[in-house]
């Protein structure tokens, strides 16, 4: 069976949150950031890079969310994934290893140069047939939606 769980973080109807999101990881890594106001980019500058912070992932993190997660930051992020871990059937440790796997398999498809936005159900999946800690939570999570308006959100220019 295939659990088709839409846990993207971003939904189309968010998809200027995402681009921010994507423009402050850029600000993280690269040296020169230009203008971009529909990216909460300001101004064009020498940004010199901060190789020394790194992205955290948070909010309602669990299995679900590994691939969009893998594909926005690749393997470069810090991940809290509290609930995700603790609200395994089985356990905290259970969670820890369904988090673990899903992540891992989900690192391995990105760096062999899969598509997760399109692939990730299934890379999901498949790591659950050896992985029964990620089969238990794959079906707990499955119907988990965190579907909401944006909190922060960008004056658009005109």
């Amino acid at each position: 069976m295939m659990y088709l769980a839409n846990q993207i973080p971003w939904s189309n109807k968010e998809k200027g949150e995402r681009d921010i999101t994507l423009s402050f990881v850029d600000l993280l890594r690269d040296d020169f950031i230009k203008k971009d106001r529909s990216c909460g980019i300001y101004f064009t500058q020498d940004w010199v890079s901060m190789p020394g912070v790194l992205s955290v992932a948070s909010r309602g993190i669990h299995v679900w969310y590994m691939p969009a997660l893998t594909e926005i930051f690749g393997d470069d992020f810090v991940l809290q994934s509290g609930g995700g871990t603790l609200g395994h059937p089985w356990g905290n440790a259970p969670g820890a290893v369904a988090n673990r796997v899903a992540l891992e398999a989900c690192v391995q498809a990105h760096n062999e140069g899969r598509y997760l936005t399109h692939e990730g159900n299934e890379i999901i999946y498949v790591a659950s047939k050896w992985s029964p800690e990620l089969a238990a939570a794959s079906e707990v999570w499955k119907a988990i939606k965190f579907e909401f308006d944006a909190v922060d959100k960008l004056d658009k220019p005109t």
